[in-house]
């Protein structure tokens, strides 16, 4: 009964979102004024020139513009919803690769960039945000766990490097670690300054993920190990651990992919990653659209990459859960 009505109102409210929808697009086209675009060109039999146009033109494109929109909403609503995710992605890439068409982009300069961004940036990125992640990962499991701790040492070092670490900016790490620590006698290169400065930020970040997840088990799975007789290391790696990873793994992915964006922060001291090599490529053509935006492609890829990884994790522990 209650979702008959919810498909009545649906169906009684549908012709009023329509003129809305048709309504809010057609000023916001008229706002942006697209007569002197690709879409103008288009119309030019009915508006004539689009550089001259003027209103008419600009309202004309702007209707034409609504119509297309509002009929394209609602034929997708129509499709399930499978097949409304795919179309909406289709048509939400084609329309930012027609923006930056508009820019009159060099693509042969893109052409014989991005393989040498690729072999040599997308490399770069992936083993220092690879070998950050895995010393994070150790960093935040010791945290974690001494912050559980009943000992006040332990928990005071935990509490204040996580305190520490999530209080300063990324960059400011970064600096202190490649140009800070040679002022005191310690030179260290670039990639590892790089690796230090992620590794301990996003671990601090990760502490607490971890400690998270490992309270989120109930208490009486501890009494019940102690019970047993289980010591504290066996108890985490049968017990504890195997709950809560479930737990741990989302917002781990997602520091994963944050860290391997906030990677282009180290390109300020000179490692050879995406965000460098799009700075300095374009800087000597003068090409900086172009190599930022390949650049963002990369990353965009990349991330994509781990969300498809992430996703397919969380998906084995679910059908493990369900078992």
């Amino acid at each position: 009964m209650y979702a008959d009505t919810v498909v009545e109102d649906k169906l009684v409210h549908k012709p009023k979102f329509i003129a809305l929808l048709f309504v809010l697009s057609f000023v916001a086209f008229v706002f942006f004024n697209l007569t002197d675009t690709i879409f103008g060109h288009f119309l030019m039999p009915v508006i004539g020139d689009p550089a001259t146009a003027g209103i008419f033109g600009r309202f004309a494109v702007a209707f034409v513009l609504a119509v297309i929109f509002t009929a394209n909403i609602v034929a997708i609503g129509f499709l399930p919803t499978r097949y409304q995710v795919i179309i909406v992605w289709i048509e939400l890439i084609a329309l930012f690769l027609l923006f930056f068409y508009t820019f009159d982009l060099s693509m042969e300069f893109i052409q014989r960039k991005v393989w040498f961004m690729i072999s040599q940036g997308v490399f770069t990125t992936l083993y220092v945000s690879a070998i950050s992640i895995a010393i994070a990962f150790v960093l935040a499991m010791v945290g974690a766990v001494a912050k559980l701790s009943n000992n006040g040492f332990a928990f005071a070092i935990a509490s204040f490097y996580t305190s520490f670490f999530r209080g300063l900016p990324l960059l400011m790490q970064v600096y202190l670690i490649y140009l800070g620590l040679p002022q005191l006698g310690w030179v260290i290169d670039a990639v590892p300054a790089g690796v230090t400065a992620l590794s301990l930020c996003y671990g601090a970040y990760m502490t607490e993920i971890f400690r998270a997840g490992i309270e989120s088990i109930p208490r009486g799975q501890w009494e019940a190990s102690r019970s047993m007789g289980f010591k504290f290391g066996l108890t985490m790696r049968r017990i504890i651990l195997p709950q809560a990873v479930p737990v741990i793994i989302p917002p781990t992915g997602n520091q994963f992919i944050a860290m391997l964006k906030d990677s282009s922060l180290v390109s300020v001291i000179g490692v050879w990653e995406i965000m460098f090599l799009a700075r300095t490529l374009g800087t000597k053509e003068f090409k900086h659209l172009e190599m930022l935006i390949t650049a963002s492609m990369l990353y965009w890829m990349l991330t994509m990459v781990l969300e498809a990884v992430q996703s397919r994790i969380e998906r084995r522990y679910r059908q493990k859960a369900e078992r």
